[in-house]
């Protein structure tokens, strides 16, 4: 048995491609709305874009940056293997787009008042990954 096998027999955890080029351009200092325009199924940019709206009070340009990010990122985890449930581990890197968008979504749903999208954002970002709910709060 080796140490991370499923003794729950669930699905096992889902890890998508390193897509280094938009996190890179990012971390460079490229404005993320020009890293969504090149790498447009970059969850991780689309997520940048919604904190960065959420902060500056544009509550509803941040759900829609964080509902494109959370989109983008589910085409990327069922071309992936993903089943529609099972773990999105935040300690994998290139898994923390996705997970971002969706605290993002959650966030923003909460704060327009959409209050059984923010429950259901909330416990699927738990189900997913109990590290980033922890992380991002």
């Amino acid at each position: 048995m080796t140490i991370h096998e499923n003794l729950l027999g669930g699905p096992p955890p889902t890890h998508l491609p390193d897509d280094p080029e938009p996190r890179e351009a990012l971390a460079n200092g490229t404005a993320p709305a020009d890293v969504a325009a090149k790498y447009p199924a970059s969850s991780l940019a689309w997520a940048q874009l919604a904190d960065e709206a959420f902060e500056r009070g544009s509550v509803v340009e941040s759900y829609a940056y964080a509902r494109t990010g959370y989109h983008r990122g589910l085409d990327a985890l069922r071309r992936s293997g993903w089943k529609g449930h099972g773990p999105v581990p935040w300690e994998h890197e290139p898994n923390r787009g996705f997970l971002r968008a969706l605290h993002g979504l959650a966030r923003a749903a909460q704060a327009i008042g959409e209050q059984e999208e923010y429950e259901r954002c909330t416990q699927f970002l738990k189900d997913s990954s109990p590290a980033a709910a922890q992380t991002l709060g």
